[in-house]
């Protein structure tokens, strides 16, 4: 028991270093090809911080447990939804959510969150689904590019617009950097999936809540870490691109990744109904808030962070009270 406490408390930081390390290469390499804000926002860094859930799949899949991978991703997507919206809201003051292509990206965003749950009622998600999440991240993708031209701002890291980075050396450090924490990923994702399947067994718990309360939380780490820097330079186009974006990519690109490897099979959906309810409660209120106002203003965040700690607070409860988790 001890030994995976550890296991899982040292899987969690290096996934957390790791990311970090990854999405910083990432960045560093996006100035020195002088790439534009919405495609960090948008795909760089919600892609590059999703990375983290991707390994966690494979090497659930790998473990024979793909269910784990799907729990992550319902519970990443709360987390987004809630935790690290409120949390950039109540220090940035308030997001903005102004404009055409954010308000069409928030619905496709709400609507793509719930693709996942929709392919999988019949109780399997195949590789057919798989390839359906994948073509549509793809779809939104070119759509969004057809579109770049209706941003303008470079990328800047500290309230300054730079020049782009000219030094090659700057450029290959950034690309080792990349390289050493895609390995790092693949060690602290074996950890907490090895730590997950242990703790299930010796509480009892669904594999599932794992996945969703547990290395949801965590694997969101990086989105929270981005969202809070970004919301002290008030940036908000960073903050909501790099949300959405991560929203995005979890629900198409992230699972279809997974289901293309393994179908990913639930016999029991009673695990995931409170985390269903609550990306749907989360869903309706994030919607409701960017689009009122055009903004999420503190009280709003406030709310939202009411809603993580519900989730939270009954996801254990209702464990506890079915006197599957502790005993």
């Amino acid at each position: 028991m001890i030994f995976h406490i550890l296991l899982v408390l040292a899987s969690g930081f290096l996934l957390f270093k790791s990311a970090d390390l990854l999405v910083s290469g990432v960045t560093k390499v996006a100035r020195y090809l002088g790439w534009k804000e919405f495609v960090i926002a948008f795909f760089f860094m919600a892609i590059a911080s999703s990375i983290p859930n991707l390994f966690v799949g494979i090497s659930s899949v790998l473990h024979g447990i793909p269910e784990l991978s799907f729990g992550d991703v319902v519970g990443n997507s709360v987390v987004d939804l809630t935790l690290v919206a409120a949390l950039a809201g109540l220090i940035g003051g308030q997001i903005s959510s102004g404009g055409r292509l954010i308000q069409t990206s928030v619905l496709f965003a709400i609507g793509v969150a719930f693709l996942p749950l929709l392919l999988i009622l019949d109780g399997t998600l195949e590789r057919g689904d798989g390839v359906v999440l994948i073509l549509v991240f793809l779809l939104y993708s070119a759509w969004l590019l057809a579109r770049r031209k209706e941003f303008t701002q470079v990328y800047n890291h500290g309230g300054q617009v730079p020049e782009p980075v000219r030094h090659f050396r700057t450029f290959f450090v950034s690309l080792g950097a990349i390289a050493l924490s895609a390995a790092m990923l693949l060690l602290s994702a074996e950890g907490i999936v090895r730590s997950a399947t242990f703790f299930a067994g010796a509480l009892g718990i669904p594999i599932s809540m794992i996945g969703i309360l547990g290395v949801g939380l965590g694997s969101a780490l990086p989105e929270l870490y981005f969202a809070v820097a970004a919301a002290r330079r008030g940036n908000s186009k960073i903050i909501l691109g790099q949300l959405l974006g991560s929203v995005i990519v979890l629900a198409t690109l992230v699972i279809g990744i997974v289901a293309l490897l393994h179908p990913i099979e639930i016999q029991d959906f009673s695990p995931f109904s409170i985390g269903r309810f609550f990306l749907v409660i989360s869903a309706f209120f994030f919607l409701l808030f960017t689009r009122t106002d055009r903004k999420i203003t503190r009280k709003e965040a406030g709310f939202l962070l009411f809603l993580y700690l519900a989730f939270v607070v009954t996801e254990i409860a209702s464990k506890a009270i079915m006197g599957g988790a502790f005993r």
